[in-house]
């Protein structure tokens, strides 16, 4: 994969970048001048549309820095863009702070890793096989 095509859906929308040449994440930026209350989510406009190749998708990240900083993060943690879907790349935001946050317009929202996606088949079995741990759960292994 050499490139993707990243469509600006207004003029000034921001094609998102990478910090540096070795950061696994595009930055997203923000169309959008939004205020986020405590507790509150909001849509985040970004401006672009993204093509993703069939058998990837796009994760949508928190960037570290305004959740640790503004306690801004995606709502859902890790928002999924489908190689098929075409349409605006919108983060929804969620304030976990308890003071109002301001969203300005070309300000860094969240970050976009591309990763391939695994879809085989899903085959219904009265059996699956076993292993060393079984149906073991939360902290069956110690951790």
């Amino acid at each position: 994969m050499e490139s993707i095509k990243v469509k600006k859906l207004f003029l000034d929308s921001t094609i998102p970048k990478r910090a540096s040449d070795e950061a696994a994440g595009y930055d997203i930026y923000s169309h959008d001048e939004v205020s986020i209350k405590p507790e509150e989510t909001v849509k985040v406009s970004s401006g672009i549309a993204v093509s993703l190749p069939k058998g990837y998708f796009g994760a949508v990240f928190a960037r570290s820095g305004l959740a640790l900083k503004q306690g801004l993060r995606p709502a859902n943690c890790v928002g999924v863009i489908d190689s098929d879907y075409r349409g605006e790349v919108i983060v929804a935001l969620h304030n976990d702070s308890d003071t109002e946050r301001q969203v300005t317009k070309g300000e860094r929202i969240a970050q976009l890793v591309i990763i391939p996606c695994f879809t085989p088949e899903l085959e219904e079995s009265e059996d699956l096989d076993e292993t060393h741990r079984g149906e073991g759960g939360f902290g069956s292994t110690g951790i």
